[in-house]
């Protein structure tokens, strides 16, 4: 019974494209990674009122950078006072760049003295297989003759140096191929191990630094000259003297992994199984297995999964109990209307079958047990989420935003909302939750740790872990309980937009080692993530 929302505001329509394994196309494929447009976009219910910016002109800025993450392109062009010109740029600015999916995030938006609206945005530009492109620009906004307001276009709202004379240049460093093994030794190499080429492409090598090096340059659009580099990316260069990287990889479970991941049926799919005890990563997988990173550099809503940091929240202040009755209806309005899995209602439930089911309307009813920050505070301080992670390589490691309204309060509670994460944090948040301690997870030797974090209560972990055994006993994760040992899971089903299906998730743990698995399009996490889940436990039955 994990997160079905009805939205009331569709957004325009959305084709998609043909290929996803193209890195020049990440804009557009993968959008199942955005937070979901209609919450991106930040329409919750505002009311006007006192000075300031017009929530409306706030919004239609969130609607655009949310359009824009996403890949939905002509929509975002749409909002703006040129949607021929804006789409041709946004579509040719990445040409050449090798950019996937971008972060962009909002600040305070400022009223200027002409009525207009400034919108100032931090963007991060992932460049495959390099790193990050940082930079801040700003979206101005002017209310249209009608009430309604548009992005005024301009070329420098993209980025500030972006001009009719100058545009950017990708420059990529020649290097020799980093060389890996597992932490037996065992040589890793894209051939034997298709999902690792792009993450061995992008390893840093530990504390030397070794990696892909290169440049993101400032040119003339005619004669090329460069005018600046804007960003550079990489350590000092690979040579042929150099030893394999030990990872912490296991070959066994790599291959396990990658073979489970072909039960996604040809989805977009990823998944993480880590050390419990370490947080060191054991596998890896991505499908399809060049391109974008799915698994550690993913940007998910985290769905029904993301209730056992909901769940740390509220047993860590006795809000509740898992006795306690806790009803779950079938529906719950808080400014939209949130719903379980085929409307499934448990009248009188207790909160340990809210959980095992993964009733929304339950864990939405107990919103007002905590503050509006305490979740995130919750999940940073105890899991880590948010903080900066040094996995070795490239990774995003989550974000759990204050809500702007009680909606998205209401969604946060249930992964939805702002709320972001991957496989590589759930896998984690799985790890913290069933051992009460958060280890950075990490995929090299000789990372550093600058995390700090606190223990969860031995009780909470106590209750943590009887709620996902239960979970794989009698609810929504059933399917894991034939195999051998303890093993403990949460269900989610994440929605994504009105015109997507749901993406399928599922975390366990079992012998010592937490798993996570997300299936864009998945429709369900049991159906979807489940199976690849329990192939590879089968697999590997000595974890």
């Amino acid at each position: 019974m994990d997160t079905q929302v009805d939205f009331t505001q569709p957004g325009p329509p959305r084709s998609r494209p043909p290929g996803a394994a193209k890195v020049l196309t990440a804009l557009a494929v993968v959008t199942a990674v955005a937070a979901g447009g209609a919450w991106a976009a930040g329409l919750g219910p505002f009311e006007r009122g006192g000075d300031g910016p017009d929530p409306e002109a706030v919004a239609e800025a969130r609607a655009f950078l949310a359009d824009w993450s996403a890949g939905r392109l002509p929509a975002a062009a749409a909002r703006t006072t040129s949607p021929d010109r804006a789409g041709q740029v946004l579509r040719s600015f990445t040409s050449g760049l090798d950019l996937g999916r971008p972060k962009l995030t909002a600040a305070d938006a400022e009223e200027q003295e002409d009525g207009t609206v400034t919108v100032p945005f931090t963007a991060r530009m992932p460049v495959s297989d390099l790193g990050t492109w940082r930079y801040g620009s700003a979206l101005p906004l002017r209310e249209q003759k009608d009430g309604s307001w548009k992005v005024e276009w301009k070329l420098s709202l993209v980025h500030p140096r972006l001009s009719g004379t100058d545009k950017f240049r990708l420059e990529r460093e020649e290097t020799p191929p980093v060389r890996a093994a597992d932490r037996n030794g065992v040589a890793l190499t894209a051939a034997e191990h298709p999902s690792l080429a792009p993450l061995l492409a992008r390893l840093a090598g530990g504390p030397d630094g070794r990696g892909p090096r290169g440049a993101v340059q400032l040119v003339d659009r005619v004669t090329g000259e460069v005018r600046r580099t804007e960003a550079s990316f990489g350590g000092r260069a690979a040579t042929t003297s150099d030893g394999p990287v030990r990872t912490t990889l296991d070959a066994a479970w790599q291959s396990a992994a990658e073979r489970a991941l072909a039960r996604a049926g040809g989805k977009n799919a990823a998944l993480v199984a880590l050390r419990v005890e370490d947080g060191e990563i054991l596998a890896v997988a991505n499908f399809p297995v060049s391109g974008f990173n799915r698994a550690l550099s993913g940007t998910y809503a985290s769905g029904s999964t993301w209730k056992i940091v909901t769940s740390s929240a509220l047993l860590l202040k006795d809000a509740v109990a898992p006795d306690d009755v806790v009803d779950c209806p079938k529906y719950l309005t808080v400014g939209k209307r949130f719903q379980n899995v085929e409307t499934s209602a448990y009248p009188g439930a207790t909160f340990r079958k809210d959980f095992t089911e993964s009733c929304n309307t339950a864990f939405i009813s107990l919103r007002d047990r905590l503050g509006d920050g305490e979740l995130g505070d919750v999940a940073r301080k105890y899991f880590g989420v948010g903080q900066t992670w040094h996995v070795g390589v490239p990774s995003y490691d989550g974000s759990v935003p204050v809500p702007r309204d009680e909606t998205e309060k209401a969604a946060s509670m249930i992964g939805q909302g702002r709320v972001q994460a991957n496989p590589l944090i759930m896998a984690s948040v799985t790890a913290t939750a069933v051992s009460g301690t958060f280890h950075q997870p990490s995929l090299v030797e000789g990372t550093e740790d600058t995390t700090s974090t606190a223990p969860l209560p031995r009780g909470v972990v106590t209750q943590l872990r009887s709620l996902m055994r239960a979970t794989v006993t009698g609810g929504t994760a059933r399917l894991l309980s034939g195999l051998p040992g303890d093993v403990g899971a949460k269900t989610g089903t994440a929605e994504v937009s009105d015109d997507q299906d749901n993406n399928g998730w599922l975390v366990a743990h079992r012998g010592g080692v937490a798993v996570a698995c997300v299936v864009e399009e998945g429709v369900t996490g049991g159906g979807s993530a489940g199976p690849v889940v329990r192939d590879l436990l089968t697999s590997v039955p000595g974890s």
